[in-house]
């Protein structure tokens, strides 16, 4: 598959943002479309198993913030009643008050602190849940997705994305609703305490109101370009930390660091502009803020001069004001936490509403028993066709029949359909139309669990993953003992050379098995094949990467492998036929020849051609 190329952008080379590349291909995007309101049933799903603890955590949140605002009326009592009190040498009203004050900060510290303890108990819970769907759901995505919609991207979501929502969920939502508990508390007690000034002050938060409607409009664009912005600088550094050895082979640092240089400005444009919406709303904010106190105060200093209001209420009305609009800059603060979690989370879901191209099927079967003492089974193509999403036919309509236990080399110049051929018997694809059958059985009625057990691949590149050799090997039976490990490997050959490792079985390979060579990669590979025991074996190029030495040991390791089984062997090299009963020739996405080895190099086709040519070149 050829992936669409577009020019490297220069230093001096910076389009507008957001540019997509192709608005007819999602995947061409960093945001994946998600149906309308997938993001408020995400949220919905991760906080549905923890309703008792949200209720208690706002119940406490709630009491909080009744402990906090009883403050000021204690203050307003204070200087219109328990003062005068004291004047006249009763001491209880004002020691009363100074009781309740002290009372009430503990109480709201204690509560405080049991909300914090309590919400991040729910927080670390959803951002936990969240982080394990995306890789549960990252890993059940079939192949044609990974290919399309890169590792950085999903590093990003995974990362980045969630960290937005757990900003949010530490501190935002905290905030939202302290804002919102201290307008409500606020508003009642000035309207009880006189009914102008509480008029007055509810009346301020209309122009507060819509100034914060102006700024979620502004901002929603702002996070979701800021949001795609640092996706881009990560999909950059993953790529090119991959490919580090090519990077340095071909010279590449000037020109990578150039287009890194383009994507980090305007990821540092996209945050500035994120900083300037803010810095917009706060000024505003304050500007309706503080004209909304100094017009209060000014009318109750009024009231109060000419006897229509006590002092102590005006006080207590001014102290409740200063906590009115004093969250107003932490409802920013909130605004601009909710915004860039929005971005993340339709994100997200726009990531998890993505569905397998290559599904589970409803009601899955079974294969059947094997038919005879042999490990293999027939394998048929019928009427089969496929072709790409980014790209037109690969493979026209073709039938083809492997016998059970045959082994069969498919060669071809490049692109001429070989790879694809076997990623559709190894069902990582799905074909356009026709079937692709095992013992009589559709794959696609059989299950990924079921499908894996009987057709095993063998990639090009041997991919280890960090940990042991032996956990290595393992992976092609997880339930395997230390001692059908250790006799898979010896059957394969590489026994040998695992023993001779520091910790023989128990070496760490290291990332991507970096640890040991390809040819030892590819070894282990074989014996992790071995061990899973498959009826259908696709090994695809497995000796094109490696030395002369190294070819052999494998191809000694292929033929224990593929004894008795059915066998597809993509061939790069000629030497890997030898060991095939049967040549499929494929060019343009045909098989334009089909017969033994022998009979294929007696022949005047393009298999004769081929093998004089590997001949001469060995001469």
């Amino acid at each position: 598959m050829t992936a669409p190329t577009t020019s490297a952008p220069t230093a001096d080379d910076e389009p507008d943002l957001p540019r997509p590349k192709d608005a007819g291909d999602p995947f061409d995007r960093d945001v994946l479309p998600a149906p309308p309101g997938a993001t408020a049933a995400l949220l919905r799903s991760l906080l549905a198993p923890m309703k008792g603890r949200v209720s208690v955590t706002t119940l406490l949140l709630l009491l909080q913030q009744a402990a906090v605002q009883a403050g000021p009326l204690l203050v307003a009592y204070a200087i219109d009643h328990a003062v005068p009190a004291f004047r006249d040498h009763d001491h209880g009203p004002l020691i009363a008050v100074a009781v309740a004050y002290l009372l009430c900060a503990l109480v709201s510290g204690g509560l405080q602190s049991a909300f914090i303890v309590a919400s991040a108990r729910v927080n670390q819970e959803v951002l936990l849940d969240l982080r394990g769907r995306i890789f549960r759901h990252a890993q059940a995505l079939s192949i044609d997705f990974h290919e399309r919609y890169t590792s950085g991207r999903l590093i990003s979501r995974s990362t980045t994305d969630v960290e937005s929502l757990r900003e949010l969920l530490n501190e935002g939502l905290q905030e939202l609703i302290t804002v919102i508990l201290s307008f409500v508390y606020i508003s009642a007690m000035l309207l009880w305490l006189d009914l102008g000034l509480g008029a007055v002050a509810v009346a301020s938060f209309v122009p507060l109101y819509l100034l914060v409607r102006v700024y979620q409009r502004r901002a929603v664009r702002v996070y979701r370009t800021r949001s795609t912005a640092i996706a881009a600088v990560i999909v950059k550094f993953v790529e090119t930390m991959n490919g580090i050895r090519p990077v340095r082979a071909f010279r590449r640092e000037a020109a990578n660091d150039a287009e890194f240089r383009v994507l980090n400005r305007r990821h540092e444009r996209a945050n500035g502009d994120a900083l300037l919406e803010m810095a917009r709303y706060v000024v505003g904010s304050r500007l309706v803020a503080n004209t909304a106190v100094a017009g209060i105060v000014l009318w109750g200093a009024y009231r109060v001069a000419s006897g229509s209001l006590e002092l102590g209420v005006l006080a207590g009305a001014v102290l409740y004001l200063r906590r009115l609009y004093d969250p107003i800059d932490r409802l920013g603060m909130f605004l601009n936490a909710y915004q860039s979690a929005a971005a993340s989370l339709e994100k997200i879901a726009g990531l998890l509403a993505q569905t397998p191209s290559v599904p589970e099927p409803s009601a899955p079967g079974e294969l059947p028993p094997l038919k005879s003492e042999h490990p293999g089974r027939e394998v048929v193509f019928d009427a089969v066709a496929f072709g790409y999403r980014t790209g037109g036919e690969v493979l026209p309509r073709f039938d083809l029949t492997v016998p059970a236990g045959q082994t069969v080399a498919v060669v071809g110049s490049t692109g001429a359909g070989k790879s694809t051929l076997a990623k559709l018997l190894a069902r990582f694809y799905d074909p356009s139309q026709g079937r692709v059958l095992l013992d009589g059985v559709d794959l696609r009625e059989l299950s990924v669990a079921e499908l894996r057990r009987g057709v095993v691949m063998v990639t090009q590149e041997a991919f280890l993953f960090s940990g042991t050799v032996a956990e290595n090997i393992a992976i092609g039976r997880p339930d395997a003992s230390r001692a059908e490990i250790e006799r898979a490997a010896k059957a394969i050959g590489a026994h040998e050379f695992i023993s001779a490792l520091p910790d023989g079985y128990d070496t760490d390979v290291r990332k991507r098995g970096g640890r040991i060579s390809a040819g030892q990669r590819q070894l282990v590979a074989f014996a992790r094949a071995l061990l899973a025991d498959p009826a259908v074996l696709i090994l695809d190029e497995a000796t094109s990467s490696l030395d002369v030495p190294g070819e052999r040991a494998v191809q000694r390791a292929m033929s224990t492998v593929l004894e008795g089984r059915t066998a597809i062997v993509i061939a790069h090299r000629l030497s890997t036929v030898e060991i095939a009963d049967r040549v499929l020739v494929m060019e343009h996405g045909g098989i334009v020849e089909d017969g033994s080895p022998a009979e294929l190099i007696a022949g005047t086709g393009r298999f004769a051609d081929l093998h004089r040519a590997w001949r001469d070149s060995l001469a």
